[in-house]
Protein backbone atom coordinates (compact mmCIF):
# COMPACT_ATOMS: atom_id res chain seq x y z
CA UNK A 1 0.00 0.00 0.00
CA UNK A 2 3.09 2.79 1.01
CA UNK A 3 4.37 1.67 -2.55
CA UNK A 4 0.57 2.66 -4.36
CA UNK A 5 0.74 5.76 -2.46
CA UNK A 6 4.04 6.66 -3.65
CA UNK A 7 3.59 5.80 -7.14
CA UNK A 8 0.41 7.52 -6.99
CA UNK A 9 2.48 10.57 -5.94
CA UNK A 10 4.85 10.66 -8.58
CA UNK A 11 2.96 10.09 -11.43
CA UNK A 12 0.49 13.06 -10.15
CA UNK A 13 3.66 15.31 -10.30
CA UNK A 14 4.76 14.28 -13.61
CA UNK A 15 1.47 14.66 -14.92
CA UNK A 16 0.82 18.62 -13.51
CA UNK A 17 4.98 19.40 -14.45
CA UNK A 18 4.09 18.02 -18.05
CA UNK A 19 0.88 20.29 -18.06
CA UNK A 20 3.58 23.59 -17.22
CA UNK A 21 5.49 23.75 -20.03
CA UNK A 22 4.76 27.52 -21.50
CA UNK A 23 4.58 26.74 -25.18
CA UNK A 24 7.15 29.69 -27.23
CA UNK A 25 5.13 31.71 -29.51
CA UNK A 26 7.05 33.37 -32.55
CA UNK A 27 5.76 36.39 -33.87
CA UNK A 28 6.16 37.38 -37.68
CA UNK A 29 8.16 40.20 -38.84
CA UNK A 30 5.72 43.17 -40.51
CA UNK A 31 6.20 42.21 -44.29
CA UNK A 32 7.80 45.50 -45.90
CA UNK A 33 5.44 48.41 -47.59
CA UNK A 34 6.04 48.77 -51.29
CA UNK A 35 6.42 52.19 -52.44
CA UNK A 36 5.70 52.80 -55.85
CA UNK A 37 7.85 54.39 -58.53
CA UNK A 38 7.97 57.64 -60.77
CA UNK A 39 5.26 56.76 -63.37
CA UNK A 40 7.00 56.07 -66.85
CA UNK A 41 6.31 57.25 -70.22
CA UNK A 42 2.78 57.19 -72.10
CA UNK A 43 2.25 54.66 -74.67
CA UNK A 44 0.77 54.91 -77.93
CA UNK A 45 -2.46 55.97 -78.68
CA UNK A 46 -5.08 53.38 -79.76
CA UNK A 47 -6.86 53.44 -83.32
CA UNK A 48 -10.13 54.97 -83.39
CA UNK A 49 -13.37 52.35 -83.54
CA UNK A 50 -15.48 51.82 -86.47
CA UNK A 51 -19.03 53.63 -86.51
CA UNK A 52 -21.94 52.01 -86.12
CA UNK A 53 -24.89 51.53 -88.23
CA UNK A 54 -27.38 54.30 -87.69
CA UNK A 55 -31.31 53.27 -87.56
CA UNK A 56 -34.18 54.41 -89.53
CA UNK A 57 -35.61 57.69 -87.83
CA UNK A 58 -39.22 57.57 -86.62
CA UNK A 59 -41.69 59.50 -87.53
CA UNK A 60 -42.99 62.51 -85.11
CA UNK A 61 -45.28 62.55 -82.42
CA UNK A 62 -48.37 64.89 -82.18
CA UNK A 63 -48.38 67.68 -79.88
CA UNK A 64 -50.63 67.58 -77.17
CA UNK A 65 -53.60 69.19 -75.91
CA UNK A 66 -52.66 70.40 -72.89
CA UNK A 67 -50.47 70.03 -69.65
CA UNK A 68 -51.03 68.94 -66.49
CA UNK A 69 -49.00 70.12 -63.69
CA UNK A 70 -49.62 68.26 -60.02
CA UNK A 71 -48.71 69.98 -56.77
CA UNK A 72 -48.44 68.02 -53.50
CA UNK A 73 -49.00 69.82 -50.36
CA UNK A 74 -45.32 70.53 -48.06
CA UNK A 75 -45.39 67.69 -44.95
CA UNK A 76 -47.21 69.38 -41.44
CA UNK A 77 -44.47 71.10 -39.79
CA UNK A 78 -43.49 69.15 -36.80
CA UNK A 79 -45.22 70.81 -32.92
CA UNK A 80 -42.67 73.17 -31.31
CA UNK A 81 -41.93 71.93 -27.74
Amino acid sequence: MNRSILISALLGALSLTACDRPSVVTVPAAPAVAVPGPAGPAGATGATGTKGVEGNKGDSGKPGEGTTVIVTPPPPAAPAS
